[in-house]
């Protein structure tokens, strides 16, 4: 097992090709510019390390990720500006961050025991995947807090219908775990003390996997859903003749030919 520190920011455990990243900064793991771009850092990072093939995200507790940091974003209102560089700034390296989230060479796996909301469940739907415990709830409580949660919808209107989604925009109220997997933000619930190793189990298997493949797939997958049925063939032949064309699939056949 290799593990790196970043104190208060983010804890990075690799393991059997599975790489977590342990989202710090407190209880609430709240996406300041700090975490943002220590997750961001550490998400790039993977993309170039062989060894890393699939990634976790994990915000330990009660609390996943409460979204970004509103005692940050209000130190900045006494700015001449009133916070707009600031504002800018953030939301322009969150939308990156989670980008490079969702279009990663890497599958990404969200761990979620704890609520999730606002940008922190913008987070979890970014991620390809998602596995969660009875505790977990999901919101999107801009509208609670005399705004809208516009940009984590971005995300989440990519993980779930258009009902489900308006929903946690218009009332802004949590959810239980078992109504986010009914809306696809999840993909599986297990009991809190079995998560973890639940996840693991999967990550593992994942890591297994031809990573060519699955990065050149991964990337066509989440570019031809925006486009029509004719373009979206178009785009996934040509990918998928390059799965056949990877020179370790070819090489795997090789040698599976000899042993037969």
């Amino acid at each position: 097992m290799n593990q790196m520190q970043a104190p208060d920011l983010v804890t990075e455990t690799l393991e059997d090709g599975v790489l977590t990243l342990t989202l710090g900064n407190g209880k609430a793991h709240a996406l300041n510019l700090a975490l943002i771009n220590a997750l961001h850092d550490a998400v790039t990072a993977a993309a170039d390390n062989a060894e890393a093939r699939v990634i976790v995200i994990d915000g330990p507790g009660h609390i996943f990720c409460a979204g970004h940091d509103l005692k940050e974003i209000a130190r900045h209102r006494a700015n001449d500006d009133h916070g707009e560089a600031y504002l800018r700034q953030l939301f322009a390296d969150c939308a990156r961050m989670m980008q490079d989230v969702t279009y990663s060479p890497r599958p990404t796996i969200a761990m979620v025991d704890g609520i999730a909301t606002a940008a922190g469940l913008q987070l979890v739907a970014a991620c390809d995947l998602a596995f969660a415990s009875h505790n977990a709830a999901f919101c999107l409580p801009g509208v609670m807090n005399n705004g809208f949660c516009t940009t984590p919808a971005v995300a989440v209107s990519r993980a779930v219908g258009r009902k489900h989604l308006m929903e946690l925009l218009l009332s802004g109220t949590p959810k239980p775990a078992d109504w986010g997997l009914r809306a696809g933000l999840v993909n599986e619930i297990t009991d809190p003390a079995e998560l973890r190793a639940r996840v693991m189990d999967f990550a593992s298997t994942l890591a297994t996997r031809n990573p060519g493949p699955i990065a050149a797939g991964k990337l066509t997958t989440y570019r031809h859903l925006d486009l029509d049925l004719p373009a979206a063939y178009d785009m996934a032949t040509e990918t998928m003749i390059g799965h056949f064309m990877d020179p370790n699939r070819i090489a795997h056949e090789k040698d599976s030919r000899w042993s037969g």
